[in-house]
């Protein structure tokens, strides 16, 4: 699929997809009129990296990890450093935090609906 095709299925601009390539976090084939060519996988990939730098990890760091998590998972850890496992350990636990507050929000706002509806 063309960038287009791939920014529009995933919400995300051309702009920010070549991004990721840059960074390495994507690999389009190029075609030989020199377009970029997207494999299906890459709207999930693109998807997951997204929820990634939206959970406040760094791209440097999501580049080592994404291999990770695939299915299936093919673990390496020839890079690792205990600096990163330091940022993983920690960004894991600032989203356990996130997802408790989120999950606190949507609680509420499921309670506050049911009330109001009840009323209407």
């Amino acid at each position: 699929m063309r960038i287009g095709e791939l920014a529009r299925r995933t919400e995300t601009s051309p702009r920010l997809l070549r991004y990721y390539e840059k960074q390495g976090l994507i690999f389009p084939r190029r075609e030989a009129n020199g377009y970029r060519d997207y494999d299906e996988y890459l709207v999930d990939r693109v998807i997951q990296i997204r929820g990634l730098l939206d959970a406040g990890l760094p791209t440097r760091i999501i580049k080592q990890i994404l291999p990770c998590l695939d299915a299936p998972r093919k673990i390496h850890f020839a890079d690792a450093t205990p600096e990163m496992l330091d940022t993983l350990e920690s960004e894991t636990e600032r989203m356990t935090r996130r997802i408790h507050c989120l999950t606190r929000n949507r609680d509420a706002i499921r309670e506050y609906l049911s009330v109001v509806r009840e009323l209407a």
